[in-house]
């Protein structure tokens, strides 16, 4: 599979990107990262989400327990020592990494510990805008945002609610709040100089027809790249079909005329580690894209 084409980023990120297994195709088979699980709460509800503690199962949201700041850093230690291509950290929950000060606290004392290592974290976007200097001064240097939709009568379909603040809102006030903050964040953190990345879940009755949209807008606020994942049916949407591989495909396909694709993810557990590429996927449909399109 070739790398992706990047288009006019520059080369003042490339060694960041040749080197992240979420962002590199490449490094995506040969360099490790790690989650730390520091991140329990969150401050919206997907419809899609079930956070759980759990040593099995293989997906977001999913930590075999929630561990300190401190036991975060000695969890880094052993990694660095265990695993010679180890180079990314990362928070990606189990909850919203961006609604816990515990995630801050984290990279803080893992990048005065560990310089050289890149920091990233994953976040729903909502908290994004007001957290782009914090995670500067903790040294993350790129960010996954994840974004479902660009029209709030979309969005009420996706999240449950959404709390800001002292409030909690629903439905389209809720999904409206959200996505315009999604997108606010999105272009201070690329202006900022942080790398952005945009993950979408493909929930084909609610918004196939929107991912042209999200891709022309995350594009247009400044994402590098763009992560098309498939439903895992969880939650409400628990009867709710995966996408089909010619639909992932089709999506991937709109979307890359605005945005380069990334199609290696494994949507992995908020307590990973290892490399990527040279994980096994968790889930059925997991299962069946990753050998669709690596075939």
């Amino acid at each position: 599979m070739k790398e992706q084409r990047w288009g006019n980023i520059g080369s003042k990120y490339a060694h960041l990107i040749s080197a992240h297994p979420c962002y590199s195709e490449k490094a995506h088979f040969t360099v490790a990262r790690i989650h730390l699980p520091v991140a329990p709460r969150c401050n919206i509800q997907c419809n899609y989400c079930v956070r759980k503690l759990d040593k099995c199962e293989h997906r977001p949201g999913v930590a075999s327990g929630i561990i300190k700041p401190r036991e975060a850093l000695e969890r880094v230690e052993k990694a660095v020592k265990d695993i010679p291509g180890l180079r990314v950290v990362g928070i990606a929950g189990p909850g919203e990494s961006l609604a816990n000060e515990e995630t801050f606290e984290t990279l803080k004392l893992v990048h005065e510990e560990f310089p050289d290592l890149i920091k990233c974290v994953a976040s729903n976007g909502l908290l994004l805008s007001e957290k782009v200097e914090q995670l500067k001064s903790v040294g993350v240097t790129s960010v996954t945002a994840t974004i479902n939709a660009v029209n709030p009568h979309t969005g009420a379909k996706v999240y449950s609610w959404v709390r800001y603040g002292d409030k909690r809102y629903m439905g389209e006030e809720g999904a409206e709040l959200l996505i315009r903050k999604q997108f606010e964040g999105v272009k201070k953190a690329s202006e900022n100089g942080l790398i952005v990345k945009v993950n979408t879940v493909l929930i084909p009755e609610i918004n196939f027809e929107e991912i042209k949209d999200i891709a022309k807008k995350a594009a247009e606020s400044g994402a590098v790249l763009m992560n098309i994942i498939p439903l895992i049916p969880l939650h409400k949407f628990k009867d709710s079909r995966p996408p089909e591989c010619d639909e992932l495909m089709m999506a991937r396909t709109v979307a890359e005329e605005y945005i380069p694709q990334f199609r290696l993810c494994r949507q992995c557990r908020a307590d990973a580690v290892g490399v990527p590429g040279s994980e096994p996927c968790g889930s059925p449909v997991q299962r069946r894209t990753s050998e669709y399109y690596h075939a």
